[in-house]
């Protein structure tokens, strides 16, 4: 249920853009004006917060509701709103420190502002995404996020050739790289790692993470002929070992993720920085990326 009174300042803490804030609240008295609209709300968000805290769930939802205009595309950004009362039950069973559920949180309005710079107004940019928010599978501890997910047969393989105790379906700890938080120093990386070794151990210590894994174009072996020596991001894969190397191109991922969106022809695409020059580069020389997998043990 959406409390009409409250919701400008949740989309507060939730980070949303504050033009959008009116709209949002404005569009929300139709959830209790058209009855029909609250029934698909609500089965949306039971069958999000179904075995909520089950890691590798993922449920599927009904449609937004076709022809309803604006309220369209905005409709899972109120599935989350409406789900917010499930997650923050589950954090304060779990114990979740305030700080992290709110900047945890706080990604469905960073996603809501990528939704403004690839498409010219308010949405929810990979709804999908948020899921793992929601159903408390994800955390933001410092620079970087943490998912609580499975092992793969391919990375548990080579974690056993390197000695250390990991079989597929055993829990770990996948790495994610929000793009607005700032450079990806070593030192930062090391404080978020330190923070998710303790976070995880106190919240969820029935799940023994024996390892961390990362899949991501910033884990691509190329970067190395394209950025220099003392470069983070070849900080960061030092951080890793190969799992296993991806032969399908992933263009669209550093185009998205360095240039804000990933539909830009590679012929507009700007170089002011090293890593802008390298990705562009690269692409206008006919190569391509790849997504890299890497592990390490924790």
């Amino acid at each position: 249920m959406l409390l009409l009174d409250e919701l400008p300042e949740t989309l507060l803490d939730l980070a949303v853009p504050h033009e959008d804030i009116n709209e949002l609240t404005a569009l929300a008295a139709r959830f209790a004006a058209e009855p029909e609209l609250a029934d698909l709300l609500e089965r949306s968000v039971l069958a999000l917060v179904e075995r909520i805290g089950t890691v590798g769930v993922q449920p599927e939802l009904p449609p937004p509701p076709a022809g309803s205009g604006e309220l369209e595309r905005w409709f899972p950004v109120y599935v989350a709103l409406a789900a917010l009362p499930y997650t923050k039950a589950y954090h304060r069973e779990r114990g979740i420190p305030d700080d992290i559920a709110r900047r945890t949180l706080a990604d469905l309005g960073r996603h809501i502002a990528l939704h403004h710079r690839r498409r010219g107004k308010g949405g929810l940019n990979a709804p999908r995404w948020l899921r793992l928010h929601l159903r408390g599978e994800i955390y933001q501890l410092g620079r970087l996020q943490f998912q609580r997910a499975r092992l793969g047969e391919r990375t548990s393989r080579a974690a056993r050739a390197a000695g250390v105790d990991a079989e597929p379906g055993d829990p770990c700890l996948n790495l994610h790289i929000p793009d607005c938080l700032g450079p990806l120093t070593p030192q930062a990386c090391a404080d978020s790692i330190a923070r998710a070794k303790s976070f995880f151990a106190r919240h969820f210590p029935e799940e023994c993470h024996r390892v961390a894994t990362c899949h991501s174009w910033l884990l691509d072996e190329q970067l190395r002929d394209h950025l220099p020596e003392n470069s983070n991001i070849l900080g960061f894969q030092g951080l890793f070992r190969t799992a296993y190397r991806s032969d399908e191109p992933a263009d669209r991922e550093p185009v998205g993720f360095v240039f804000g969106d990933p539909e830009l022809p590679v012929a507009d695409l700007p170089q002011r920085t090293s890593l802008q020059r390298a990705v562009a580069q690269h692409l206008l020389s006919g190569g391509h990326w790849y997504l890299g997998h890497g592990w390490f043990a924790l």
